[in-house]
């Protein structure tokens, strides 16, 4: 029985070049990676490379004066620093200053116009019943809105409105048509449309009272409402980007409203009747490229229970209109602008909706994200956008890089007084540490946004002293074996599982304390703890795939395995006992006596 594990033992010490090569692989992968992908230093944060202020100020929503409070600006931070630095170590900074401004700090490197749009971008979506829709005055005539939404088999796939559209819901452009023809021919649109809408609204108005009057009443508010909806849909004019900014901004969620939308280069305006549902019901979006047809990048939704129940039940009752275009679309709208139309036929029960349009992977994966954490309580406009210079923190960070490279000497000093030859192994073992550190930073910035900040570099430095000490608890493990007078190589692999408990078990300590630090703390604070966590991994790594092989290999060394007075292993600077030796005792009582003078 102990014959075949010593075997095993012997065959698993015979080859710690396995260990060796696996992580200089990974090491060269690593840097090939950085030198491809072109990131060949760490992304710095903003107090260390600069970077771009913005301030924005909030803005009172339509019937609401008091929006602007302590809560909703706290809310509205907290989704801003969501949507810009979902992981916490991107360096963005996102905070209040007064009662109505929010100041974002972008660290350069980082493109601060997408930025922008991700903390200013109040991300207000909700699903509209289409009433009436037409091109815009001064879009090409040709030019036909295409959407695609799908939630389950029953969902037609594309829609283009305008070519299913009956002449007196869009207006065509062509020369046959003069401009009064055309007005009228949108107010009667405009009036057939929201006729329903207006019963409706003046049946419920009147459920509540039985009075003629009251119910005369309700009827002539719904005939102005329409009136006026009427007019601002023939004025409108969504190639006018002044016009644009405004329709439908200021409309309530329960509100029959006008909107505009851009559909294949060609801005179309809506009609639009009270959301069915709404950004709230969205559970999760992420941004898909269709590999199966010629949509591109689109963001998939996947909504609530509730969320999916109102989609279902609000496309099951646009099916029912299929024989009457544009009135069995519906309108996605974010922020007032309609980014998608698609015509539906059956009720959609899936549960999910893709938007879709002429997006790049840059605005899917922006509206994704947005989408995802919520939208603002607030408006925001941008009050000022200022560079930020780095100054002071790149003397901070020279200061600090000077603060590791004295750490680092006065390591490498104590190895060479107390370790001597066993630093061959340290040195070696804390220069793969760093590159491993360095490359993997670097690989972070573009694919986490990871940020380089002063608090991060300090991480980086403890990190020394969490390696060293790794080696020194292995070092001194084999000391003590060498102490009961055991050989150098029966040495390594009696002291390995006594060093390796105590290495994880303190690793895991340190992880720990770094992970409940990244929890409980916001800023700068959880690059320090990132920083700590990641290199604490690293250790575990390190130590595990590159310092026991290499220690293995280096006890078979004569230089160590004779113990060299500067091998740092001599058994008798050590104090070394005498090695044990066995004695053969007398098999019986014939024998002779153990002394010769009792001969």
């Amino acid at each position: 029985m102990a014959a075949p594990k010593r075997g095993r033992s012997a065959s698993a010490q015979s080859k710690p070049g396995r260990s060796l090569a696996l992580i200089l692989i990974a090491i060269v992968a690593l840097t090939g990676g950085m030198f491809i992908s072109g990131n060949t230093t760490p992304r710095l944060g903003i107090d260390l490379a600069g970077g771009t202020s913005i301030t924005l100020q909030a803005e009172n929503e339509p019937g609401q004066p008091n929006a602007i409070n302590k809560t909703n600006m706290n809310t509205a931070v907290a989704i801003m620093n969501r949507r810009v630095n979902g992981l916490g170590v991107s360096e963005t900074e996102v905070q209040t200053q007064g009662t109505s401004n929010i100041i974002v700090n972008i660290p350069k490197g980082t493109n601060s116009e997408e930025a922008r749009q991700q903390v200013g971008t109040t991300a207000k979506l909700y699903f509209r019943p289409v009433l009436a829709q037409e091109a815009s005055a001064g879009a090409a005539a040709s030019a036909s809105p295409s959407a695609s939404a799908s939630g389950s088999s029953s969902a037609s796939p594309s829609s283009s409105p305008s070519s299913s559209a009956s002449s007196s819901q869009k207006a065509t452009g062509s020369s046959s048509a003069s401009p009064s023809s055309s007005a009228t021919s949108q107010g009667r649109a405009v009036t057939d449309a929201l006729k329903a809408g207006s019963t409706a609204s003046s049946s419920a108005s009147a459920s509540s009272s039985a009075s003629p009057s009251a119910t005369s009443s309700a009827d002539a508010s719904a005939s102005a409402a329409a009136s006026k909806l009427e007019a601002e849909y023939t004025a409108l004019d969504c190639s006018n980007a002044t016009q644009r900014a405004t329709a439908g901004k200021s409309a309530k969620p329960t509100d029959t409203t006008v909107a505009c939308g851009k559909i294949d280069d060609a801005w179309y305006k809506y009609v639009l009747g009270p959301a069915r549902v709404d950004g709230t019901d969205v559970k999760k979006a992420q941004a898909v490229f269709d590999t199966q047809g010629a949509s591109g990048w689109q963001v998939q939704m996947t909504f609530t229970s509730g969320g999916a129940k109102k989609f279902a039940d609000v496309t099951g009752e646009l099916a029912k209109n299929a024989s009457q275009p544009p009135q069995n679309e519906f309108g996605i709208v974010l922020d007032g602008e309609v980014v998608s139309s698609p015509t539906v036929s059956q009720s959609i029960t899936g549960g999910s909706a893709e938007i879709s349009g002429s997006f790049t992977q840059t605005e899917a994966q922006s509206l994704a994200n947005v989408l995802s954490y919520g939208a603002l309580p607030l408006s925001f406009k941008t009050q000022s956008v200022t560079t930020v210079t780095a100054a002071l923190g790149g003397q901070q960070l020279h200061a600090g890089l000077i603060a590791g490279a004295i750490g680092l000497a006065l390591v490498i000093i104590y190895l060479l007084a107390f370790y001597r030859g066993l630093s061959l192994i340290a040195i070696p073992s804390l220069l793969v540490s760093a590159a491993l550190t360095y490359t993997i930073m670097s690989l972070l910035g573009p694919t986490i946004h990871f940020a380089l900040n002063l608090p991060a570099v300090c991480g980086a430095i403890v990190a020394i002293g969490i390696t060293a000490d790794s080696f020194i608890v292995f070092f001194e493990r084999i000391r003590d074996e060498i102490r009961e007078g055991r050989t150098l190589r029966p040495a390594v692999e009696r002291a390995w599982p006594r060093a390796r408990r105590t290495i994880l078990v303190s690793d895991f300590v340190s992880f720990l304390a770094a992970a409940v630090l990244f929890i409980v703390t916001v800023g700068k604070v959880q690059g320090f703890a990132f920083t700590l966590g990641l290199t604490t991994v690293l250790d575990v790594v390190v130590v595990f795939f590159f310092t026991k092989p290499l220690m293995t290999l280096f006890a078979r060394r004569k230089f160590f395995a004779s113990g060299h007075k500067w091998s740092g292993l001599d058994p008798k600077g050590l104090g070394a006992k005498a090695p044990l030796r066995r004695t053969r005792r007398p098999a019986g009582p014939s024998a002779g006596p153990a002394d010769p003078k009792e001969a």
